[in-house]
């Protein structure tokens, strides 16, 4: 794979957008406890800020895509990283539960925007026998900012400087970091060279465009639903049932997830390499397959080593399906609207399995069951429901990227 130098860049500040903006979600995830612990609640009842932030994120895909197929990717990728570095920050002022959630539902809408802008970027900058590659690459953000996030949480919390201790609002604030990204775009990153080709042209609007494609754009929808039951279901809990099911401290809670997450990065980097050879539909299929046989150690082993091998092959099957969406999902979109179709439907999917969290917590926590149990339910079911349905998926690997539908496909679309 050969990148020019801003090629090169772009790459960097999409996946470092999405790194950070995963950083800012995930730091929830380690402190459901602490919050209702304060808050005097339960933790069912502070998940629902994880419901809350994935319900809303369609809406952020769809504002912040639109404004990036009108004004550019570059410019509308900054505003959004702004945005959900100032409201992720906010959380830490939060008085009562009530405030918390809200400022989580508007993070979510925030962090909606910025998949679709950064893959849609760095797509349409990089030359098409890059895109498995950089596809994985853009993933791997997601569980390097989970893994960031359980590093900072393994190194800080609890620790005092003098008089102050860090503790879940502190940690909060570390949600201002992103912001310094955008100083790095401004001055390295070029426009989509796509989006500048088709500036003057005419184009048709989302609505025309999900007319003309409502077909690939309902069975999208229905697929990231699952592809996120299948992400959130194995992440955002696994924190939990690590303290709670296992009594384990801060400490060996996120040595396992920092684990869990390498596997992760080696999942999204080798599947994502992987789909430009075997193609896109196989990949995410092989990937799916490897997550069954490693149900048993992932939910049920009770050491924390035996945990900690069971997270790295979970998550390398996880992400080694999800390394191949972002080239997918935008191989699948009609370039006028490459910017808000992919992210849109991504977060639509997203919204339909925002409850996950919330009812999986139910499950956990009602008499005789488990988080172990919750985990591995979620995770078999999910795992088998997106092999069956990513088999009646088209693929357009290798096509050019263009804004205007004048894509030229090098392997004829499967039916």
């Amino acid at each position: 794979m050969t990148l020019t130098t801003e090629q090169k860049k772009t790459v960097v500040a999409s996946f470092l957008g999405w790194t950070l903006d995963a950083f800012d979600f995930f730091l929830l995830t380690f402190l459901l406890t602490d919050i209702a612990t304060e808050f005097h609640t339960d933790v069912p009842a502070v998940s629902k800020a994880l419901f809350l932030t994935l319900a809303t994120r369609f809406i952020g895909a769809f504002l912040f895509g639109m404004l990036a197929d009108k004004f550019g990717r570059k410019p509308i990728l900054m505003l959004n990283i702004v945005s959900y570095s100032v409201i992720g920050a906010l959380a830490a002022f939060s008085p009562n539960l009530g405030i918390f959630l809200a400022l989580r539902a508007l993070f979510g809408i925030a962090m909606g925007g910025e998949w679709g802008l950064g893959s849609s970027l760095a797509m349409e900058s990089i030359p098409p026998s890059a895109r498995g590659m950089v596809s994985g690459i853009l993933q791997c953000g997601y569980p390097a900012g989970y893994l960031l996030a359980a590093v900072v949480y393994g190194l800080l919390y609890g620790q005092k400087i003098g008089d102050f201790t860090f503790g879940w609002r502190a940690m909060f604030l570390l949600s201002f970091l992103p912001a310094l990204m955008v100083l790095f775009i401004r001055s390295h990153v070029p426009e989509s060279p796509a989006f500048v080709e088709g500036r003057a042209q005419t184009r048709p609007g989302l609505l025309e465009t999900l007319q003309r494609h409502w077909g690939i754009a309902l069975y999208a929808v229905v697929l990231m639903m699952f592809f996120n039951f299948f992400s959130h279901g194995t992440q955002d809990l696994y924190p939990t049932f690590l303290k709670k099911q296992h009594g384990f401290d801060p400490h060996t809670v996120s040595w396992i997830t920092v684990v869990a997450n390498i596997g992760a990065i080696v999942g999204g980097l080798a599947f994502g390499a992987l789909s430009e050879k075997i193609g896109r539909i196989n990949a995410i299929t092989l990937a799916c397959l490897i997550a069954l046989p490693a149900l048993p150690l992932w939910a049920y082993s009770t050491t924390p080593f035996m945990l900690a091998v069971g997270a790295f092959i979970m998550q390398v099957a996880v992400q080694g399906a999800w390394g191949v969406i972002p080239v997918h999902l935008n191989e699948l979109s009609p370039g006028a609207v490459r910017a808000t179709l992919p992210g849109f439907i991504y977060q639509a999917g997203n919204l339909a399995a925002s409850y996950g969290g919330p009812y999986q917590a139910g499950i956990a926590e009602a008499p005789g069951s488990s988080y172990g149990y919750a985990l591995a339910l979620f995770a078999g079911v999910v795992a088998v429901c997106i092999i069956v349905v990513i088999r009646f998926s088209p693929e357009r690997r290798g096509q050019v990227m263009t804004v205007l539908d004048r894509e030229v496909r090098a392997i004829p679309e499967k039916v």
